[in-house]
């Protein structure tokens, strides 16, 4: 499937298209739709690049959530070490 982005919205934007994919990719992969992998891939980035330009903008590769921290409270707890 290909999605055609015209030159008006680009222009709008003040956008090349890489740079409109890019972003594309990077949201995204912040809201948790894409892999790394696949936002990568879609940036036309390898990996590190992509991990990289997350790191220069404060996205977090992992989102470490309320529930992850509660769980590892509680295995924690049940290996005595808490």
């Amino acid at each position: 499937m290909s999605v055609v982005i015209s030159d008006e919205t680009l222009n709008a934007c003040g956008m090349t298209a890489p740079e409109f994919q890019l972003e594309i990719a990077v949201m995204l992969f912040q809201k948790g739709k894409l892999t790394l992998g696949q936002a990568s891939h879609l940036a036309q980035l390898d990996r590190f690049e992509f991990q990289n330009l997350l790191a220069i903008r404060n996205i977090p590769i992992y989102s470490y959530e309320e529930e992850d921290f509660n769980l590892d409270i509680k295995n924690l707890k049940e290996l005595g070490r808490l």
